[in-house]
């Protein structure tokens, strides 16, 4: 049994101690290979540079910093002496950055670069256990592993990494505050290494297989690309790391990675990017017929139907012009993708799976040190967000609330223990969202408990089905459905700018127009009102969008609007735009 998030390094050097466990990229764009063996030397220096420091056992280290290799090697040092990882997206205001600090109380905080330490300097007289502050972009990391390197006494090193055990807090991580004030998640060395090696149980066919490889974009902030890293330390995987996403389709071609790990909107993107790109001519009709037999021919695969002669040879035809295409744009050699992170539309998952990309969904909560379900490879059910993974316990309570059992899920929130104990019931983690459960154990996820609509009728409404209807249009970018104790169902709507650009100039309109004054061309209209039609298509007719409003500009981290996990800040938008949903939806006449 390992020990620690530090034994996962040794492990992988028994294993494979030739093999490349991470490639990246230096300052000046070289692309470097690094072994397990090099890894291991790196968190070390970087290990005994923290003790130099004054790092002890328990000591909060925040690192606010873009996805990187130094970012990787300084959690695993921090780990290893077992001090405490207090993750901060690099994207956070001052404000949010001070509440975070104050909240772990933070003692050392490294960051990516200048205008970071200026957010924290600004703040550092307010978080009164604040030592220092290092600025990675400016040789942090040299500085750190030059005081290790004075050190002639490995003692010190040896008997801190030995003192870390199992039960001992590894990290305190942020929830992304969607629906409130963020709150603080312990997780413990234990809770990572019990569902790292369920995932190498569950899915091996990505993490245990020959060669495999994957290109890590995700914010390491969050729980769900944390994992990640653990578990291609764990398993076979070589692991690529992209800082900059404005990069990926040109580093996702040099990298060619075997499986992919992404959220929802990353898939929406690289579909509706392909269908922008083939228009409206002959090939955007291929384009859209090409997208339906995929679509037809992956549920018929699920459901364990015939494929018609026809439908067949209209698939191995788009094969060829159409599916390979988008293959190729992700690196030619990728097998599967793994969504995770929020709700994937059945429809997007279907087209790629039937593209020749099986889309794998799971699901997970920074609560359960991310995946608690997952869809196994040999019964994989769109639609659904899996299985309960191995040593993890799934139930569906009377209201009808997803419940969770496992030694992944976390000790509990940080200096909230009311918050705490509300969230569990008789040992079993309430995720707040409700689900059904089917006779094999897939789990399908039906709505939020908070997220749940009353109309001023009595009418209970999910809005994630229409939501997600609605934003399956390449020019819409996000929907909120709104409507708790109104009179009727409604809709926030937010234009996708890029798409929209191409849409008008496709159209013959001013592709240079702004969103505000684009959203009122009749043929805009016409294409959103043509999605809220299919997605009402979906739903009864009390359930049903019956008005909308377009909004001036998209969701966004900068407006508030948007968590940097990419969802939606649902309370936020309805605060920000209650002018809009007064005024232009439910004003009386």
């Amino acid at each position: 049994m390992l020990q620690n998030l530090y034994s996962l390094i040794n492990s992988r050097i028994d294993r494979f101690s030739n093999g490349v466990l991470f490639e990246h990229k230096d300052a000046k764009g070289n692309c470097l290979n690094v072994g397990a063996e090099d890894f291991k030397a790196e968190v070390d220096a970087i290990a005994a540079g923290l003790l130099e420091l004054g790092v002890r056992k328990g000591d909060t280290v925040a690192i606010i910093s873009p996805t990187s290799y130094n970012w990787v090697c300084l959690d695993f040092a921090i780990l290893s002496i077992g001090a405490v990882v207090v993750p901060v997206y690099e994207t956070s205001s001052p404000a949010q950055i001070k509440h975070i600090l104050n909240d772990s109380a933070v003692k050392y905080a490294f960051v990516y670069d200048q205008s970071i330490f200026e957010h924290v300097d600004s703040i550092a007289d307010e978080v009164s256990t604040l030592v220092n502050t290092y600025i990675l972009q400016e040789n942090a990391l040299d500085y750190v592993k030059s005081l290790g390197a004075k050190s002639t006494d490995t003692a010190v090193l040896d008997a801190a990494r030995g003192d870390v055990q199992q039960d001992d807090l590894a990290t305190i991580v942020y929830t992304s505050g969607s629906t409130g004030v963020p709150k603080g998640v312990e997780l413990t060395h234990k809770n990572f290494l019990f569902i790292v090696q369920s995932g190498l149980d569950d899915v091996p066919e990505l993490l245990m297989r020959e060669n495999a490889r994957c290109l890590l974009f995700l914010p390491l902030a969050h729980v769900f690309a944390r994992f990640l890293g653990y578990a291609a330390v764990a398993g076979t995987t070589t692991i690529g790391i992209v800082s900059n996403v404005a990069t990926l389709l040109k580093d996702l071609a040099h990298f060619k990675p075997t499986y992919l790990l992404g959220v929802p909107r990353i898939f929406e993107k690289v579909y509706n990017a392909s269908s922008q790109k083939a228009g409206l001519g002959l090939k955007g009709k291929l384009f859209k017929d090409a997208a339906k037999v995929a679509q037809k021919v992956s549920r018929l695969q699920q459901s364990g139907k015939r494929i018609s002669p026809a439908l067949k040879a209209k698939h191995v035809l788009y094969a060829r012009l159409v599916y390979s295409k988008i293959l190729h744009a992700l690196g030619g050699h990728i097998e599967y993708a793994v969504s995770g992170g929020a709700g994937i539309n059945p429809d997007l998952a279907h087209f790629f799976t039937g593209a020749g990309l099986p889309i794998i969904e799971g699901y997970g909560l920074t609560e359960t040190a991310a995946p608690a379900l997952v869809n196994r490879v040999s019964a994989n059910k769109i639609g659904t967000i899996g299985q309960a993974m191995s040593g993890v316990e799934v139930k569906i309570g009377d209201d009808g609330e997803v419940l969770i059992k496992s030694d992944a899920v976390m000790r509990g929130y940080h200096n909230l223990p009311k918050e705490s104990a509300d969230t569990f019931e008789d040992g079993w983690l309430k995720t707040g969202d409700l689900g059904v459960m089917m006779h094999s154990g897939h789990v399908s996820i039906t709505g939020r408990k908070k997220d749940l609509i009353v109309t001023a009728g009595g009418k209970n409404v999910s809005p994630t089905p229409l939501e997600e209807a609605v934003t399956t249009n390449p020019i819409i970018s996000a929907c909120v459905v709104i409507g708790d104790n109104r009179a009727f169902i409604s809709a926030l709507i937010t234009l996708d700018a890029d798409n929209l650009r191409h849409f008008l100039k496709v159209h013959g309109l001013d592709e240079e127009a702004e969103t505000k004054d684009a959203k009122e061309f009749p043929l805009v209209k016409a294409e959103v009102d043509r999605s809220i039609a299919k997605a009402n298509r979906l739903v009864s007719k009390a359930e049903s969008i019956r008005k909308y409003a377009i909004l001036d500009e998209d969701f966004s981290e900068a407006n508030g609007q948007l968590t940097p996990s990419m969802k939606v800040r649902r309370q936020e938008v309805l605060r920000i735009n209650a002018g809009t949903i007064e005024q232009e939806i439910y004003r009386r006449k």
